[in-house]
């Protein structure tokens, strides 16, 4: 019999965006420029965002790869989920998923986290990093800037890339073969 990872529970983060949902559909899945609310990082596929496409964030030098996935829903303007391994960390991917819904005056944003292992790293950071994600999208999407949170983590994106790990280097995550776990 084989050991079962034990998964964390799903964790939803909602959020209120007084914008319209293409607006925040449009800043949640650009893959032309750094997104102050995935950390600076840029999302980089082969061929556009679609149902079973790699993808992976990378550093705006474009040499670091940050996190590494599969799309597995892409349905404007509602969802998107793929799966999610910080490059940077032993453990397993988990599956994020953004799910966007018109409310009256905007649109109600939904950040979910599932299949974490329970107390892993990953499920630590990916909780720690909910509200940062949200708070600097929303900003986005109805100021045209992100929180100050947002830029200040832009600023520093050239310090950090000297301290990514070696393995973190974009040639060992490329796009055309699956992503490692």
């Amino acid at each position: 019999m084989t050991d079962q990872p034990d998964y964390a529970e799903k964790s939803v983060h909602r959020t209120f965006i007084e914008a319209p949902i293409q607006t925040v559909w449009s800043i949640l899945v650009a893959t032309d420029k750094p997104l102050p609310f995935f950390f600076g990082s840029v999302c980089d596929t082969s061929d556009g965002l679609k149902s079973g496409a790699k993808m992976r964030m990378v550093h705006p030098n474009r040499k670091i790869a940050m996190v590494v996935g599969e799309v597995l829903a892409f349905e404007p303007p509602y969802r998107y989920s793929h799966t999610f391994k910080m490059t940077n960390l032993k453990d397993d991917a988990c599956q994020v998923t953004y799910e966007l819904r018109e409310k009256d005056g905007g649109t109600e944003f939904d950040l979910i986290i599932e299949r974490a292992i329970e107390g892993s790293d990953l499920h630590k950071q990916m909780i720690g990093a909910q509200d940062f994600i949200a708070r600097n999208l929303k900003s986005l999407a109805e100021k045209g800037k992100p929180a100050f949170s947002g830029t200040m983590v832009t600023l520093m994106g050239p310090l950090m890339a000297l301290f990514a790990k070696k393995e973190q280097r974009i040639e060992h995550w490329p796009l055309e073969h699956e992503a490692r776990t």
